[in-house]
């Protein structure tokens, strides 16, 4: 299911066939010394990146458009080269009202402006009254990004996911 398509990019589910590009994609340092609790890992084979792919449908599949965890596909590729998200947050306590907007891309397309173009189109469609990104304190260039979406710096916070992250919102 495709959620949207700008300029350059179709954002669509996940599926199956995407296999290969989930596992070139999550298997880099580059992006998964970003991701998650420390300590960071990437993915090792195809038989773990089938597992992840499957959780990262599951969770998708449990919330409604345009939340979700979307590929984000440039029309001249074909292949997704990243994933845009856009989901409920927990903190410790359980759920809470506020919703995250977030992006991992192949560092092969870095620097084209593409998860500005597609987190952009994705808060676009939302409208919600409120969106958050949470990067790594030290992660300059999704805390660039952020800007670029016009999101305020509201500084380090230690809610979400048992760690520091660095907190913007719109």
């Amino acid at each position: 299911m495709e959620v949207l398509r700008t300029r350059r990019l179709a954002l669509r589910a996940w599926t199956d066939d995407d296999l290969a590009a989930y596992f070139d994609l999550y298997s880099r340092w580059a992006v998964m010394r970003w991701l998650g609790p420390h300590p960071r890992r990437v993915i090792a084979d195809l038989d773990q990146a089938r597992g992840r792919l499957h959780r990262l449908r599951s969770r998708h599949a449990a919330v409604r458009p345009p939340l979700g965890l979307w590929a984000i596909v440039p029309h001249e590729h074909g292949t997704p080269v990243g994933t845009v998200l856009l989901l409920p947050l927990h903190d410790a306590d359980g759920p809470t009202d506020e919703v995250e907007v977030g992006w991992h891309l192949h560092p092969g397309w870095q620097g084209r402006g593409l998860v500005t173009e597609a987190a952009g189109a994705l808060l676009g469609i939302a409208a919600l009254p409120r969106v958050l990104a949470l990067t790594d304190p030290d992660n300059e260039r999704s805390q660039a990004v952020a800007g670029r979406l016009g999101m305020a710096d509201e500084g380090l916070t230690d809610r979400w996911f048992g760690m520091t992250t660095r907190q913007f919102a719109v």
